[in-house]
């Protein structure tokens, strides 16, 4: 019986005897049965379809030998497709496991079916560390570099006519009369245009929009006596050329302040009347005709509670206390001013810069105020100091004391400047900066408003301006003019320090 036959693309079925061949036995039986040739193509396409995948053999054996390694530098080896894509993918992925582990691993969220070009390992770059410090929205970096080891107080006067006055008087309308000296006759101007140069460093130029932003939404408050107000007078000629013609408003009072608004910054620079800083017989600011002054040396609170809110504090006290060596002080539970007794001068001096000291330490807040006083503005009551045998007083005198090398005795009461100093430098908490304008002004015997001034809120009359050894003042001082100079002085300070925004 014979085997059914089926097609077989190696030609006719053949049906072998049941038997076991050897190799020899069946090329043996191949031979007579005619069909050897059909063997030995059958054995070469089987070789062939060997040597074709041979080569996805071998790739197949070098991806299972590197999934097997400790680590994989995916940027620097190769790159392999989307797992999920089979027509792009030849390797199997149940024969892989470990490399798509790693694959997905390092290639996580990749499209399908996109190759991704190797990345470059970021490198991370040294940051200097001001780069990585947020700026405080709240503090104004300074914005001049002048050293707060570079002693202003110590130079000499320049004159210098291109670069002074940093006004003029006509420019700034709100001078009162008693310190517009060429509008009130004087002849000469030559002392508007001298220079403070200190000795180790340079004072910049007043630049009065910078001022202006620094003062942004803050009060500058002088307090003080007349010569704390001949300065606040410069501080508001200084400021106002920055500002619009119409939103420039005549100070105003507001009880014993006088206020100048520059609107377009929301900032005010204030004058406060206190003549002694503590309470006083003498505080109204429109009467000064005091032929007695007394004071309360430990009383401070009542001028006090009007200067917590200023960002900017410049005191001074000096020349209401020159009229005699004793001064009255009242009675601690005294009812009346009539209950006083006298001290030294100097006494009570100490006493009230104590007082002043003490209330600067627990009542100011050294983040957002800064705090100045103001040394002793000089007088020139004695012309045969400074070799003027034949003056009277500061009247006539055309220019400052230069190539002096003797000591000028003024009158200055230096003991009094020390205390200022001392106590100054001895407040911890809340920095104060003591401003020496003393010696500076003592070579200015030019800048007084001398016998162009007022007396009583009148002019003087030609026959007054005729006795200047009855009507000079040699006290204040003309505008523009010297106490631009401590304003510069000021600004300098100022401008050099950060500022802080509460």
């Amino acid at each position: 019986m014979h085997l059914p036959r089926r097609k077989s693309p190696l030609g006719p079925s053949v049906r072998l005897p049941n038997v076991r061949l050897s190799a020899k036995n069946a090329v043996s039986y191949l031979e007579k049965s005619g069909r050897l040739p059909v063997f030995i193509t059958a054995v070469f396409c089987v070789v062939c379809l060997i040597m074709m995948f041979s080569e996805d053999i071998k790739s197949i054996g070098t991806v299972s030998t590197v999934s097997n390694l400790d680590s994989i530098d995916d940027t620097n080896t190769f790159s392999l497709h989307d797992p999920s894509n089979s027509n792009n993918n030849p390797i199997s992925k149940t024969k892989h496991d470990n490399l798509e582990e790693k694959y997905k691993e390092t290639e996580k969220q990749k499209p399908v079916g996109v190759v991704k070009k190797p990345k470059k390992k970021k490198t991370k770059k040294t940051v200097p560390v001001r780069a990585t410090v947020k700026k405080n929205p709240r503090v104004s970096l300074p914005v001049l570099n002048i050293p707060e080891s570079c002693d202003l107080s110590k130079g000499e006067w320049v004159f210098d006519n291109l670069s002074y006055p940093i006004y003029k008087e006509k420019q700034c309308e709100f001078l009162t009369e008693q310190v517009t000296c060429m509008r009130n006759g004087r002849q000469d101007d030559s002392f508007q245009q001298w220079r403070w140069q200190p000795k180790d460093c340079n004072l910049p130029r007043f630049d009065a929009k910078l001022f202006l932003e620094r003062l942004r939404g803050k009060r500058l408050m002088f307090v003080g006596d007349s010569l704390n107000r001949n300065q606040w007078e410069s501080m508001v000629c200084l400021v106002q050329l920055a500002l619009s013609p119409g939103k420039k408003h005549w100070p105003h009072w507001d009880g014993t302040t006088q206020v100048f608004n520059a609107e377009e910054y929301n900032a005010t620079i204030e004058f406060y009347w206190a003549p002694f800083l503590v309470e006083s017989n003498s505080d109204n600011p429109r009467i000064h005709s005091i032929p007695e002054r007394i004071i309360k040396p430990e009383s401070i609170a009542a001028h006090a509670a009007n200067w917590k809110r200023a960002d900017y504090l410049i005191f001074n006290t000096y020349i209401w206390w020159m009229n005699t060596l004793k001064m009255k002080v009242a009675r601690p539970n005294a009812k009346d001013w009539s209950e006083n007794d006298e001290v030294d001068r100097r006494e009570a001096y100490g006493r009230v810069l104590h007082t002043w000291a003490n209330w600067i330490n627990h009542n100011v807040d050294p983040k957002r105020t800064q705090v100045f006083f103001m040394s002793i503005s000089p007088l020139h009551l004695n012309p045969h100091v400074w070799g003027n045998v034949n003056g009277i007083k500061c009247a006539k005198e055309t220019g400052p004391i230069i190539n002096f090398s003797d000591p000028l005795y003024l009158g200055t009461d230096w003991n009094m400047f020390d205390m200022q100093a001392n106590v100054s430098r001895q407040i911890k908490r809340v920095p104060v900066t003591f401003v020496d304008v003393t010696t500076m002004s003592e070579y200015r015997k030019d800048g007084h408003t001398s016998v162009y001034t007022i007396r009583q809120g009148k002019l003087l009359t030609p026959e007054q301006k005729a006795d200047p050894q009855t009507y000079a003042d040699c006290i204040h001082w003309c505008l523009p003019g010297v106490p631009d100079i401590w304003n510069l002085l000021l600004y300098t300070r100022i401008m050099s320090r950060p500022s802080y925004f509460l």
